[in-house]
């Protein structure tokens, strides 16, 4: 009996539907009533094609409220750009000029985040529009009047028209997750001294709720602005707390339940658990020392920071506390070998809590928060136009895949243009259209893209020309069409492909321009002309420029990453082996290298995984968010070794313990350097199995030498956690599940967002 019932539509059936509503809506009124109600057919034209092309031909992220803001925001942007594209447009040389750098400046503002790269598309059609005949500047007035009405109704249309529930905001999702943190510091403050499995699930889920690729586009963290950063640098450092709490060791003597801990399994007995608290108890004091307990001050930093987060504004007495607790363990007596590995532990999970709270303070208040510390703050006291000239600047060169795309698509319309300006194509606006919406980023999928809209524009064209030709100069008929043509047009286009989009949009077409002159199957085949000419120049620049997309880019910023993270490990172990005075600088030597590297190899890594892999993926896929938690790794962990809160006299290691260290850290610098020169694309090097003596756990970490001082520890934990993210490089068996090293750091993608909250992020310093 249920197969008598049709299945229910899909969720992006749906979605697609909604949106399709809309800018039928908007487009359509803004079209008819400036046509037929006023006569105006220019300003009908820029009515239509507004609303197409910032919401048809464009991906806005976020709610109907959200999509309605940003359009707001752009209204006056496509002022400037129809007024440019208006005047430019009477030479050829002019209009191929202002082509250049309109469209350089407009792809280049995906370095802004999704909602920036989500609104570059329409915002080209908007600059491209007035490119073309008629060349007629006293018609401003007209142009502008018309886009500002389509816009209008289309701002009113994403409010009204059937709004969609709001996402969770990244803001919540830090506040849950943090407070998970508190849960598990407390929890972990008393017998067994581990996490059962439940709690390690919730933490783990909780964790992944926080990366980018699991947040929806608008909620996303990736912009230049000082909040923007501080958000997303509260939740990496939250990820960073859940990880280091998920694996701190227990208290020496204590005797942990089986199974328990990152790797989970079934907890002990009721009984096991009294008599392990009562026999350990002493032992676990000892261990923590006399001083503030620290995970109960992580636990109560933790908490303070998620009522900051939800709104409330909390007194920050648990911060100081905790800044306290910090120093207390930095200032700790030496003891027992387990003891020091314990208490490096502890610093780390206070570091991470003091870096969470810090950062959700500045998210909160901002410029109004309290001064943090130098270093991983460096954004806090500094304006918006510095820190977006930061950015921009970070991504000017050819190492930046954002860099590369703009370029890319910026000399492909220049050339449309140019070609359309020559030949005096008819209908030239379709060339440029074609050439931005079918220019992909690797020459594979612009290849296998073209063939599929010039298959559909052939259909479409056909289709038209029939209907052109049946139904003549009867404008009634097209009027009567071109509403459910347009609900088709866009409910199916996003769902079926960029084939069925084609044939539908080359129908559209041809009944817009029928009722704004009289029009005869030749305008299909103008249009099919038109769509070949634009694909086959997107092609060409596909090909010359960056034609394997972010592939090489991605392996080259990995294995500069690892080359100079091996050069950090290096200087770093050997600094800490010799001791010394230390000062507390911006950030430890080679810091802001490395901050440039994790920048573009996060954004080369974001665009990777949006390329398609070929029809026939090889079979081990590289764990490449290896190579970025590793990069993490090395920044935070140098800077916790070398960058002490106020000027302080060092002393050297002793002979054993320094020959120890460097000895590791050679070891866990040459794994780094071995594995670069195998991701390299510019070298010799050939793709070969895992070395024999890739870097492990037990191979790489020396046996702990009699009398070695709390620093030795500090950095062994360190170099442990760098040998874990090297061993998952080199396994080359890419996986999706998460895992306890997963959540310790997140590698960001999209923007590089989470490498940008942590410090220069690889922005060049003016």
């Amino acid at each position: 009996m249920g197969g008598a019932f049709p299945r229910p539509p899909s969720p992006a059936y749906r979605a697609a539907a909604r949106r399709a509503l809309r800018v039928t809506i908007a487009a359509g009124a803004g079209f008819y009533v400036l046509l037929y109600g006023f006569d105006l057919a220019v300003g009908a034209t820029y009515a239509l094609f507004g609303a197409i092309a910032m919401a048809g031909l464009s991906h806005l992220p976020g709610s109907g409220r959200q999509r309605a803001t940003l359009l707001m925001c752009t209204v006056p942007v496509c002022w400037v750009l129809i007024t440019l594209g208006t005047y430019l447009s009477v030479r050829t040389w002019s209009a191929v000029l202002g082509m250049l750098v309109v469209g350089f400046a407009l792809a280049f503002m995906a370095v802004g985040g999704p909602r920036f790269a989500g609104a570059a598309t329409g915002l080209q059609l908007m600059y491209i529009l007035p490119s073309f005949p008629p060349y007629d500047p006293g018609s401003l007035g007209e142009r502008l009047a018309g886009a500002t009405f389509g816009l209008a109704l289309l701002i009113t249309a994403e409010m009204t028209l059937l709004p969609e529930p709001g996402a969770p905001s990244y803001r919540d999702r830090a506040a849950r997750a943090v407070e998970a943190a508190a849960r598990c510091a407390d929890r972990l403050r008393s017998a067994p001294y581990t996490l059962p499995e439940d709690t390690l699930r919730t933490a783990r889920a909780l964790s992944n709720g926080l990366r980018s690729s699991q947040v929806p586009e608008a909620e996303r963290p990736a912009g230049a602005g000082l909040r923007q950063r501080a958000l997303a640098h509260t939740g990496l450092a939250t990820r960073t707390l859940l990880g280091r709490l998920t694996v701190l060791p227990p208290p020496p003597g204590t005797a942990p339940h089986a199974g328990a801990g990152a790797g989970g399994g079934a907890d002990a007995d009721a009984d096991g658990a009294a008599a392990a608290a009562g026999g350990t108890a002493g032992a676990a004091e000892r261990a923590e020392g006399r001083g503030p307990d620290p995970l109960r001050a992580v636990a109560e930093a933790a908490r303070e920071a998620a009522e900051r987060l939800r709104g409330r504004a909390p007194d920050g007495r648990a911060h100081a506390a905790l800044e306290q607790a910090r120093q207390a363990l930095a200032e700790g007596e030496d003891g027992s070998p387990a003891e020091l590995r314990r208490n490096a532990a502890l610093l780390e999970v206070a570091d991470a809590a003091l870096a969470m709270s810090t950062a959700a303070d500045i998210a909160v208040r901002g410029r109004a928060a309290d001064a943090p510390a130098p270093g991983r703050f460096w954004y806090a006291r500094q304006r918006a136009p510095r820190l977006w000239w930061r950015r921009l600047s970070g991504h000017a060169g050819g190492r930046s895949v954002f860099f590369q795309n703009a370029v890319r698509i910026s000399l492909a319309l220049a050339a449309a243009r140019l070609i359309a300006g020559i030949d005096t194509l008819p209908h030239g606006f379709w060339v440029l259209l074609a050439t931005l919406t079918l220019t992909r980023t690797t020459v594979r999928e612009t290849r296998t893209t073209e063939r599929k809209a010039l298959t559909g524009t052939l259909v479409g064209a056909l289709v038209a020309a029939t209907l052109l030709a049946l139904v003549g100069t009867d404008i009634e008929v097209y009027a009567v069409a071109l509403p459910p043509l347009m609900l088709v047009t866009f409910t199916l286009g996003p769902v079926k492909g960029v084939g069925w989009a084609q044939a539908l949009f080359t129908v559209v077409v041809a009944l817009v321009f029928a009722q704004l002159a009289p029009a005869t199957w030749q305008l299909a085949e103008f249009r099919l002309l038109d769509v070949l000419a634009g694909s086959a120049i997107g092609a060409v620049f596909g090909l010359l420029a960056w034609p394997r997309g972010a592939h090489d880019e991605l392996r080259r910023s990995v294995a500069v990453l690892l080359r100079i993270a091996a050069e950090i490990v290096v200087a770093t172990t050997a600094q800490i082996a010799a001791g010394g005075r230390r000062v507390p600088v911006l950030t430890a030597p080679g810091h802001r290298s490395l901050q440039h590297a994790l920048v573009l190899a996060e954004s080369a890594y974001a665009q990777y995984q949006s390329e398609p892999q070929g029809r026939t993926p090889p079979p081990a896929r590289r764990d490449w968010q290896a190579a970025l938690i590793a990069g993490h790794h090395t920044l935070w962990g140098a800077d916790r070794l070398l960058v002490p809160p106020e000027p302080v006299v060092v002393p050297p290691l002793g002979p054993d313990a320094s020959e120890s260290l460097i000895r590791t850290g050679d070891r866990v610098a040459a794994g780094m350097l071995l594995t670069s020169a195998r991701m390299d694309p510019t070298g010799d090097t050939t793709e070969t199995p895992a070395p024999l003596h890739a870097p492990t756990a037990s191979a790489t970490m020396a046996a702990d030498p009699p009398g070695a001082p709390r620093a030795y520890y500090a950095t062994v934990s360190w170099l442990a956690s760098l040998t874990t993210d090297l061993a998952r490089l080199a396994e080359e068996t890419g996986t999706a599940t998460a895992t306890a090293t997963d959540i310790r750091t997140d590698p960001g993608t999209g923007t590089g967002s989470a490498a940008d909250a942590e410090a220069p992020a690889g922005e060049r310093r003016a």
